[in-house]
């Protein structure tokens, strides 16, 4: 059976209506900014750390987020990430704000992830701990290919903080049972969905 809704979020699915409406948890994440990439590593003198809250990323915003379950590893490499940053300004013009990429990755792996894949655009939010994951009830666990704690895949609508619209990819587990589905938070199923919902 094709798992994929077209339409948009998935009306009779369980996870949708119960995030729909949801406010978002109140987390500081723990951000690296300036610092410069060398061919042979980092350096940290540039940079330094910041504190960003949710409030920074979502408040008084409509924007997309979307989450998935690593930087660098396969699906979120080679189809997620780039997806979104290529329908970038085709988002943004249909009523976005800003587009966020979440992981359970720490600012160090993020940021690289992000230079390695020459994204411009998308800005990516580490949630190194966890902690907003969890918060979400996203949190799953992935021990059997050694990853431990991280996302499962979903994406959003949120504006001002709150829900407006969720999709989250089937069988949402925490033994591996899965073949890492994509067939719900792509960027072809927000499209279609902002276009009727701008």
């Amino acid at each position: 059976q094709d798992q994929t809704h077209k339409h948009g979020p998935n009306k009779t699915d369980k996870g949708e209506k119960m995030m729909k409406g949801l406010k978002i948890p109140k987390v500081t994440f723990r951000v690296r900014e300036g610092d410069v990439v060398l061919e042979q590593g980092c350096s940290f003198e540039e940079g330094k750390w910041a504190d960003k809250s949710t409030d920074d990323y979502f408040k008084g915003k409509r924007v997309v987020l979307f989450s998935l379950p690593g930087a660098f590893t396969p699906t979120c490499t080679s189809t997620q990430l780039p997806g979104f940053e290529e329908n970038y300004d085709k988002i943004k013009g249909m009523g976005i704000d800003e587009i966020y990429c979440c992981s359970v990755n720490d600012t160090f792996v993020m940021n690289a992830w992000a230079e390695v894949l020459k994204i411009k655009n998308v800005k990516v939010i580490p949630d190194g701990s966890g902690n907003f994951t969890r918060f979400m009830g996203m949190l799953i666990g992935k021990n059997h290919v050694g990853f431990g704690n991280r996302s499962w895949r979903y994406m959003a609508v949120i504006n001002d903080g709150v829900v407006e619209a969720w999709w989250q990819e089937p069988g949402i587990n925490n033994d591996g049972s899965d073949a890492d589905p994509y067939v719900e938070s792509t960027p072809d199923n927000m499209m279609t969905y902002l276009a009727q919902n701008k």
